[in-house]
């Protein structure tokens, strides 16, 4: 047995992938394993067979291997901000570059400079969109009022969840809800 391996997997956004991700893990033999949002934790490294036949496996499902730190990093970033935008409802708000240096241990300011270069948005930028869609889809169940949305997405008011709503969106967050199901985007594609 080698030494434990840590693989990182771009365009895991949910619950399901996790479990698609474990299901070809069981397929491939592998025991021991632990699947998180964008990793996968080894009790042993794989063998390059393994590591081309897992890659091609999850390739077909839509997830990518990542193999450069960069981009490991910037996935753990992305997959922060999903979790801070999708923790349980009651949870206290954090703020997000404490969050994120408390999980990616390097300085905030270098993650925020390498987020931007390599994904052509800020890192806060990228949160009002994982905000926004997590709105969208908030508004789309109809279990919640827009206050009560407003406050489980930490926004001060209604009117500057609104009013960013509309900024990004070209639509008042009433009118989404109206036609709603056919306007959200994946969290991959963000």
């Amino acid at each position: 047995m080698g030494t434990a391996e840590k693989i990182y997997i771009k365009n895991m956004v949910c619950n399901r992938c996790i479990l698609a991700v474990e299901r070809e893990l069981e397929l491939m033999e592998l025991s021991d394993f632990k699947v998180l949002l964008g990793e996968v934790h080894l009790p042993s490294a794989l063998s390059k067979s393994q590591q081309s036949h897992l890659r091609m496996r999850l390739e077909n499902l839509g997830f990518e291997i990542l193999d450069e730190r960069k981009a490991q990093l910037i996935e753990q970033i992305k997959q922060t901000v999903r979790a801070m935008v999708y923790r349980e409802p009651g949870a206290p708000a954090v703020n997000l570059s404490q969050l994120i240096t408390e999980k990616i241990p390097y300085d905030y300011s270098y993650l925020s400079s390498l987020f931007s270069h390599t994904e052509g948005i800020t890192i806060e930028k990228y949160t009002i969109g994982v905000k926004i869609e997590r709105v969208k889809e908030l508004l789309v169940y109809g279990e919640l009022s827009l206050s009560e949305i407003a406050l489980t997405m930490d926004y001060s008011s209604v009117a500057y969840l609104s009013n960013q709503f509309k900024k990004i969106t070209g639509l008042s967050p009433s009118h989404f809800k109206a036609i709603g199901k056919i306007k959200r985007t994946p969290l991959d594609k963000i």
